[in-house]
């Protein structure tokens, strides 16, 4: 989505500190924080998840397939894996050997074969079938941790109490100088810090969207994205992937 020159001067000049007066670093990060949700809203009115799914658990799996793997691949294989596995039960009671070879094509297959059965189990003897709102909860299932647990609520709850970090979040946090920290779970935690909790909705989708679609992580002129308009040193800083 284009954002026009106008609106972007309206926006720096609004949030620009004062140079008169001494600014600490959060203070600083709070503020370009803002500036940058603001154009994330008006980019992504309703950011959501690009991952396609029909059942509240199927979203789960394609969350866990997700890891270390493209939205687009993980659609390729669920379009015709999520005709045969639906419920929570269908899961469960899948064969390991067979699961692996229909997920085969997606990195880490074994593993998330098993982390994926062993969950569906878990949901249908422990919360009585269905997929918790409690993100905690969650984490309590095999191969979820904190940012899939989160995706999981944000999306079918919309109910966001954390900021899921993934590597575009991650490299978006450090090009902007919104944190210190480079592991994913600590840069959640000072993103929530800085956002008010009413906008971290937008964080994550809205920095994959535009991450996608807008400023890839291949090194590049990004000088005119309307983020970078907001810090221009960004267009210098090119952290490395994990």
């Amino acid at each position: 989505m284009e954002l026009s020159k106008k609106y972007m001067k309206k926006l720096n000049q609004k949030f620009m500190p004062k140079k008169s007066s001494p600014t600490s670093k959060t203070s600083l990060r709070k503020r370009r924080a803002h500036r940058m949700v603001q154009v994330l809203k008006k980019m992504y009115p309703h950011p959501k998840t690009e991952l396609l799914y029909d059942t509240k658990f199927q979203l789960v799996v394609a969350v866990m397939l997700s890891a270390q793997c493209t939205d687009k691949v993980v659609n390729r294989v669920t379009k015709t894996l999520f005709k045969k596995y639906r419920t929570v039960n269908d899961f469960a009671n899948a064969t390991p050997r067979v699961f692996q070879k229909e997920v085969s094509s997606i990195p880490f297959f074994r593993n998330k074969t098993k982390a994926i059965i062993d969950s569906a189990k878990k949901i249908r003897d422990d919360f009585g079938g269905r997929v918790t709102k409690d993100a905690n909860d969650l984490q309590t299932l095999p191969g979820i941790g904190y940012k899939t647990a989160h995706v999981i609520v944000g999306e079918l709850f919309d109910q966001w109490e954390g900021i899921p970090t993934d590597t575009h979040v991650r490299r978006f946090a450090i090009r902007f100088d919104l944190t210190d920290n480079t592991d994913l779970n600590s840069i959640s935690k000072d993103l929530e810090n800085i956002v008010p909790k009413r906008d971290w909705r937008y964080v994550n989708n809205g920095l994959v969207l535009y991450g996608r679609y807008v400023c890839p992580a291949k090194k590049h002129d990004c000088a005119n994205h309307p983020l970078t308009t907001i810090f221009p040193d960004a267009n210098d800083i090119w952290p490395k992937a994990k």
